[in-house]
């Protein structure tokens, strides 16, 4: 069985460079890659679909999307068609339940297990983890189950949002996760065959790091090393 590869983004892209986006499309081993854009979280906000097209048709890719909110396409043969899918970011609660109604959850996992690239920032980012440090309630960061393709805990947003440090590190205290990977935005992770190969920092900057519980019982925190692009 081939396994895919899987680029969590801590937050930003979409932006004039497109540095992140290109590296995407470079991972691909087709040369005209298909690619579909799937804004469930955002409540596929028409702009950021604007965005997605005015960005990835500047590559030699075949963008296209999926919108759940309208009249759905048939799943499975769109999916069945794509060599790379980016989720895009907004309430990862809400995403999560549509998807798994719709079965597209199953689907996904097809596409990775045959060898599609999958990505995507902050909700699309942490979904393909067992866990995710979320904003989908608007009173506190919660920790919430997600796909599974990779094992452990993501959170995004790292550096911006002054909450996400601590909050991770009580999770980690309280021990209702063993550890985190956490993305600043302009930093993304790299995943082949399940494996975390490098990071990606497109700003200048930013940073992916692991966090665990050391011997004394405190919280430590590691850089990954990254490639620039």
């Amino acid at each position: 069985m081939s396994v895919g590869q899987i680029i969590p983004i801590g937050g930003g892209g979409f932006g004039i460079k497109a540095n992140i986006e290109e590296y995407i499309i470079n991972q691909s081993n087709v040369s005209k890659p298909n690619i579909c854009f799937i804004p469930t979280a955002s409540a596929e906000d028409k702009a950021y679909t604007v965005r997605y097209y005015s960005t990835f048709s500047k590559f030699n890719c075949n963008p296209t999307h999926l919108n759940f909110f309208q009249r759905t396409p048939r799943l499975d043969s769109l999916i069945n068609k794509q060599d790379i899918i980016y989720v895009g970011g907004g309430n990862t609660k809400s995403m999560l339940a549509v998807w798994r109604d719709w079965k597209l959850d199953k689907l996904l996992l097809k596409a990775y297990n045959r060898g599609a690239i999958l990505c995507g920032v902050s909700a699309g980012a942490i979904c393909w983890f067992e866990n995710g440090v979320t904003d989908s309630w608007a009173s506190n960061l919660n920790v919430i189950d997600c796909l599974g393709f990779i094992k452990g805990t993501n959170c995004p947003h790292f550096n911006t949002e002054s909450d996400r440090k601590p909050s991770v590190d009580e999770f980690i205290k309280s021990r209702k996760i063993d550890s985190c990977l956490a993305s600043d935005d302009g930093s993304a992770l790299h995943f082949k065959n399940g494996e975390l190969i490098t990071a990606v920092s497109f700003y200048k900057n930013a940073n992916s790091y692991k966090l665990n519980l050391n011997s004394r019982g405190d919280v430590q925190q590691e850089i990954i090393k990254s490639v620039q692009i």
